[in-house]
């Protein structure tokens, strides 16, 4: 498939991003408050990941930075954006987020999916020659966080099958995409385990797909997940079983967007975002198939679709969107880590 990432776009994504990281207002602010004293601006909490709306947003945003300036380092404005990220990565703003992941309510603050995302940042700097400087100074935020999800996993026996944030399925796919990239088999170990556990004797799939929330397809996901698993025999066979008769009209649902009435409202930003992540989805379903899988031009004709739904509502529907829904554009075109 042709990506839809050509410079001039990727040039606009990038300046949006290095805007949306230093935007300190306005911020969604889930933190546990035990008195008056905690009423802290989310900056002087997380000196590096306060903008971009929260703290999530911050986190892929930046990756989405990191991304674009190490596979298109000659974009304009990578001057700048590299300025932002000495400004923002320190050594001393890390220790002050690793501090607040320290506390007891670190356990599941952000819990997966700004834990997962952080995992692929620091793990896409590590490979980055240019961005080691940056890599070593994240590091006590990174180790911290590589320890509440390993502490997390070993006590962990039921997912999380929602369309949101706590998917544990899509957390579970970056967290083995980052240890893989940086050679932490004992990460790596901790995923693989948790997703057999989690999906890996899963009946057919019989849920329905989308509620007005989601993001992500709990379904879709999780193939997504367990392709990264399984040789492309097994994969066709368990995809076969998961999703039955996919070309029939009960899956519809999965096969085409879904119609966004309003990209401008939050739900309605979501459900734009969802067309991107179902696209990655279907994008690598279609390729871990074995050939001659009945599935794998459906994937493939399902990936095109949702990737034109979603690359429509990137811009223009304010901050709503614009926080965010151009990470889902990149992933979907040069992935999370490592060459393209």
């Amino acid at each position: 498939m042709t990506s839809r990432l050509d410079a001039a776009l990727a040039a606009r994504l990038l300046a949006q991003a290095v805007t949306n990281v230093q935007r300190e207002y306005p911020v969604h602010w889930p933190h546990l408050l035990h008195s008056a004293a905690d009423l802290r601006p989310q900056r002087e909490l997380h000196p590096i990941f306060f903008g971009s709306y929260d703290w999530h947003s911050c986190v892929h945003q930046t990756w989405l930075i990191v991304r674009l300036l190490r596979l298109r380092g000659d974009l304009p404005g990578a001057s700048e954006a590299r300025a932002v990220l000495s400004a923002l990565i320190t050594p001393e703003h890390a220790r002050i987020e690793a501090a607040y992941f320290a506390r007891p309510e670190g356990a599941w603050w952000e819990r997966p999916y700004g834990w997962a995302w952080l995992l692929v940042l620091a793990a896409e700097l590590r490979l980055w020659p240019a961005g080691a400087a940056w890599a070593e100074a994240l590091a006590p935020l990174t180790s911290t966080v590589r320890q509440r999800w390993l502490g997390w996993l070993a006590k962990s026996r039921r997912p999380v099958r929602v369309g949101t944030h706590t998917n544990t399925a899509f957390a579970l796919g970056l967290g083995l995409d980052a240890a893989r990239a940086v050679g932490d088999t004992e990460l790596e170990q901790a995923c693989a385990e948790a997703a057999e556990r989690f999906y890996g004797g899963d009946p057919p799939y019989g849920g329905i797909e989308p509620d007005a929330a989601d993001f992500l397809s709990p379904a879709l996901v999780q193939a997504d997940l367990l392709r990264r698993l399984r040789s492309a025999e097994e994969f066709g066979r368990w995809f076969s079983a998961y999703l039955p008769d996919l070309a029939k009209p009960r899956w519809q649902s999965l096969r085409e967007p879904v119609e966004v009435d309003d990209p401008a409202d939050p739900h309605g930003s979501h459900l734009a975002g969802l067309a991107l992540s179902r696209a990655w989805c279907w994008r690598g379903i279609a390729v871990s198939l074995p050939p001659g899988h009945a599935a794998r031009e459906l994937a493939r004709e399902a990936a095109e679709r949702h990737a034109e739904a979603g690359w429509a509502c990137v811009f223009g529907h304010g901050y709503a969107a614009e926080h965010w829904l151009g990470t889902f554009g990149v992933y979907l075109e040069l992935g999370a880590l490592g060459p393209t």
